[in-house]
């Protein structure tokens, strides 16, 4: 018996068929195909024919291999013969390999006011050129309060010296626009 949310004991299996035990990418193996007919598959990829799971099971057996419910939703359903720990061990290296190869891309802010000293923004621009040699997307806001956001015109002038500091390591991925009270660009890394 496990709890449920709502506050009321459920069985096991009832739990189960709700989803909170088993991982959705579990396949049905063996004993734990319930289908009276299956189209069997075996190591090499040649069909076998259409015939009752306990004998597509015989077959897994008498291979030494698991017998694994691949294609549920097919009229019959589709199994295939395979060593099952191998074939979740394989998957699980191919996620392992396209999570090392993802590149993580950052988003690095800088915030500046229209009336920015020189200096000031030359700080700025410093600290975002060390963003853009790490390879991260800059991005780059200018805050107008009160009476400021009638100029807004300065805030422009201003993130185009920004870009003009930073384009020897970055490039305007998407120029300045207006978002509320901010006016918002974007630099990315220079691609050599």
């Amino acid at each position: 018996m496990f709890w449920s949310h709502s506050g009321y004991f459920l069985p096991a299996f009832i739990f189960k068929k709700i989803g909170r035990c088993s991982n959705i990418k579990e396949l049905q193996i063996n004993e734990e195909i319930r289908e009276k007919e299956v189209r069997l598959i075996d190591v090499d990829g040649n069909q076998l024919g259409i015939m009752p799971t306990k004998k597509a099971l015989e077959v897994a057996y008498e291979r030494k291999l698991d017998l694994v419910l691949v294609a549920p939703n097919a009229k019959p359903p589709v199994c295939r013969i395979m060593d099952y720990g191998k074939y979740k061990y394989e998957l699980s290296k191919k996620e392992k390999e396209a999570r090392k190869n993802q590149k993580i891309i950052n988003v690095k802010e800088v915030r500046m006011t229209p009336n920015i000293d020189e200096h000031d923004l030359k700080v700025k621009a410093k600290r975002a050129i060390d963003f853009l040699k790490n390879g991260d997307k800059v991005k780059v806001s200018v805050r107008f309060r009160g009476r400021e956001l009638g100029h807004t015109d300065a805030g422009k002038e201003v993130l185009e010296r920004f870009s003009e500091l930073t384009s020897e390591y970055g490039v305007i991925d998407k120029h300045p626009k207006m978002e509320g009270r901010n006016m918002i660009m974007y630099l990315v890394p220079k691609t050599e």
